[in-house]
């Protein structure tokens, strides 16, 4: 159970009467977006107040009435998926950072120059941000948010989501160490063990990590990486 003396509060206005809870700040976030299950985990108390502050609780007539139920943890659900959290600005604003810093992640991860096919810089795309004063929101999943936000960026940064298909061939001598690392960076089309030990594959992959998964693969092999862009879609 939350410690009541750290908790803040949550609530919901409907019909001109106020329900509201106690929860932990970071839990009833989690469980608002869908990674936490467990009711119990968010609540201080398994109470419904009309005014929390002053300890006074909701009827259970009025909580039938709007809710359908007196059951405190089915209305506790309600409110936590579409009331108000209140939040203090400091955490509002480690809540947007933490946020916009997901996007950031993500644009970086699927995003080329479409005039050269190639990753675009990290710096770029968080300058393209600051200069198109994109704002974000701490409640919204990263990826329903990232569309509308290129549609600010592709005026300021030519920008395209592509995915890569790159054969590669790795020398007999790393293959071994190198295979794992092909695997983590993409879809595995195709492998072929050549009758040397030497590997032959073909991946799929976000643009944007490219670049990277080169400076891996040539650090395991010490250079001796040949790779070819077979399709970019």
């Amino acid at each position: 159970m939350v410690d009541v003396d750290k908790a803040i509060i949550a609530r919901i206005k409907k019909e001109s009467l106020n329900f509201e809870i106690l929860v932990d700040c970071n839990s009833a976030i989690a469980f608002r977006q869908g990674s936490l299950a467990d009711i119990g985990d968010v609540l201080a108390t398994r109470k419904i107040y009309s005014d929390a502050k002053k300890g006074l609780e909701a009827s259970e007539s009025a909580m039938k009435q709007i809710f359908g139920t007196d059951d405190p943890l089915e209305i506790s659900k309600t409110i936590i998926k579409k009331g108000d959290i209140q939040l203090t600005a400091e955490y509002r604003q480690k809540l947007r950072e933490d946020k916009k810093n997901s996007i950031i992640n993500i644009i970086a991860r699927n995003a080329v120059d479409p005039k050269t096919n190639l990753p675009i810089p990290l710096n770029r795309i968080i300058n393209a941000l600051d200069e198109a004063k994109v704002s974000v929101d701490e409640f919204q999943d990263s990826n329903k948010q990232v569309q509308d936000i290129l549609k600010k960026l592709r005026p300021i940064l030519p920008i395209a989501f592509v995915t890569k298909e790159i054969a590669l061939k790795i020398p007999a001598e790393y293959a071994g160490k190198a295979y794992p690392t092909i695997r983590n960076f993409g879809e595995l089309n195709k492998e072929e063990w050549q009758s040397d030990g030497s590997l032959i594959a073909v991946i799929s992959i976000p643009g944007g990590l490219e670049a990277e998964m080169y400076d891996k693969l040539n650090s395991i092999c010490h250079g001796n990486l040949e790779s070819k862009v077979i399709t970019t879609k």
